[in-house]
């Protein structure tokens, strides 16, 4: 059981993705986002569960 650079690749990308999902959240509820709307609620909807799957899959990873 330990990091591996897959995992640590993983969690990475978890962080990545969660911090555009808290950013799109700001955007969204600042009035006009400069991406628009319909991006960023894309962008929202797509990084929650691909920074939940990469957080998951790193911790499967590191428990190998």
């Amino acid at each position: 059981m330990g990091m591996t650079p897959k995992s640590g690749l993983f969690l990475a990308l978890s962080s990545v993705s969660a911090i555009a999902a808290v950013g799109s959240i700001f955007e969204l509820t600042s009035g006009e986002p400069d991406l628009g709307v319909t991006v960023t609620a894309v962008i929202l909807a797509l990084s929650i569960p691909f920074s939940g799957g990469c957080f998951w899959f790193a911790v499967k990873n590191a428990e190998q």
